[in-house]
């Protein structure tokens, strides 16, 4: 029999409890939301990784540049078929996002555009690297924004924070403690299975803490499932017409998206949540209103109207920002897709929104006017929503944004009035 020693075993304790098929493991005791640290409002940061393309996900459709620039991959305007879902006479949505604009017309959705971090080149690694740590460089800390917003929340030791994936991104990484929750896609314990584990663990206090972390997290995270069992098997958008790989994929993004509503609800729960997309290099094949991009803008629409039905009245409170690393190249290339860019479109969503808007100093789509003459012209910093975001949802003043959140970042002024007094 092989011997493993009490060291290697306790550093293999996670491990060893997500190979049991309890999907959730928090890093943290189950203590959020102290008396008395923040406010009623949430914040949701949802990183969109691969670049999204912009130009298709809000088209421009009122430029007099974007029909012929962008050719096969053109949004047509509204009212035209399959045309873009109207927001004002320059913008408006990709038709699949049909609750986004709902969100708009009810005034819980305002569309950024033109947008970017502070990176310039090209690399996915770098580019997401900047969008996470909230630095101007890529690699330049060890840290991410939202981690160091939480740090100042902190003091009290509530645990505001958690990440909802395999891993904890490093937006969530940091001094300040965050839980994390991730499906499993092992089947169940029965009762009998895991009071043996229990017993088990019993005797060792890290261990067993793990362990009860874990099924408290579960039991958590299942409140969602078992809210929606009734509509589980029922066609929706993520699950039409998608491959079968696919369609495991899109159930998984439910299940987490149910799991982070059931976290938020709670009075005792956290605060702020990031969740991970992924799928967006659409080096190839990306289609416009039909195709690649449509059935993962359709996907991200759906789990989007599901966070909002199972948050009840935790919506009005809770304010969600989608962004990328960087946007895509405005003209297609040659295999009918679009390669790496700048400039790209964000979204803030939310019941705490102060909705119904265009966020953008819109640069043109003009050959004179495209960054290094083949990309959107990044005109707004990311970090000035992500500053008015916290400013309002977590209280956090312009010093402190300006120099522990966003270090060396006051150029970046805090975009005021985004979120509703």
């Amino acid at each position: 029999m092989t011997h493993i020693s009490r060291r290697r075993f306790l550093g293999q304790g996670a491990l060893g409890i997500g190979a049991l098929g309890l999907s959730g493991l928090w890093t943290t005791r189950l203590a959020f939301g102290a008396p008395g640290v923040g406010a009623d409002g949430r914040v949701v940061f949802i990183i969109m990784r691969g670049a999204l393309d912009g130009l298709s996900a809000a088209p421009p459709h009122g430029d007099p540049g974007y029909a012929a620039l962008r050719g096969a991959l053109a949004i047509p305007p509204p009212g035209a078929g399959d045309g873009a879902l109207p927001l004002d006479g320059l913008f408006g949505l990709h038709p699949s996002l049909v609750f986004m604009h709902e969100r708009y017309a009810a005034g819980e959705l305002a569309l950024v555009h033109a947008a970017a971090t502070p990176y310039r080149d090209r690399s996915h690694f770098d580019g997401q690297d900047v969008l996470e740590s909230g630095v101007s460089l890529p690699h330049a800390s060890e840290s991410g924004w939202l981690n160091r917003a939480l740090q100042l929340k902190d003091a009290a030791g509530a645990r505001l924070g958690i990440a909802l994936g395999a891993n904890v991104p490093l937006v969530m990484r940091g001094r300040a403690e965050v839980a994390s929750w991730s499906p499993s896609k092992l089947a169940r314990l029965d009762d009998d299975t895991l009071q043996r584990i229990t017993d088990l663990y019993s005797k060792d206090p890290v261990l067993s803490q793990r362990l009860a972390d874990a099924l408290a997290s579960n039991a958590i995270a299942a409140e969602g499932q078992d809210m929606q069992e009734d509509t589980a098997s029922a066609p929706n958008a993520m699950t039409m017409n998608a491959p079968a790989a696919r369609r495991g994929g899109a159930a998984r993004y439910l299940e987490t998206v149910r799991a982070l509503a059931s976290f938020l609800r709670r009075d005792d729960g956290p605060r702020v949540a990031v969740m991970e997309t992924s799928g967006w290099d659409t080096h190839a094949n990306e289609g416009g209103a039909q195709g690649q991009l449509a059935q993962r803008l359709a996907a991200l629409d759906a789990g989007l109207g599901e966070l909002c039905s199972a948050l009840g009245p935790v919506w009005r409170n809770t304010a969600v920002l989608l962004a990328t690393e960087f946007g895509r190249t405005a003209a297609a290339n040659g295999t009918r897709g679009t390669d790496h860019g700048t400039g790209s479109a964000a979204f803030l969503v939310g019941g705490a929104v102060v909705g119904g808007r265009v966020l953008a100093d819109w640069p043109g789509l003009g050959a004179a006017n495209l960054y290094e003459g083949r990309d959107l012209r990044p005109t707004l910093d990311l970090r000035c929503i992500m500053k008015g975001i916290l400013h309002q949802q977590l209280e956090l003043s312009d010093r402190e944004l300006d120099t522990v959140v966003f270090p060396s970042s006051g150029e970046a002024r805090r975009r005021a009035g985004l979120i509703r007094a």
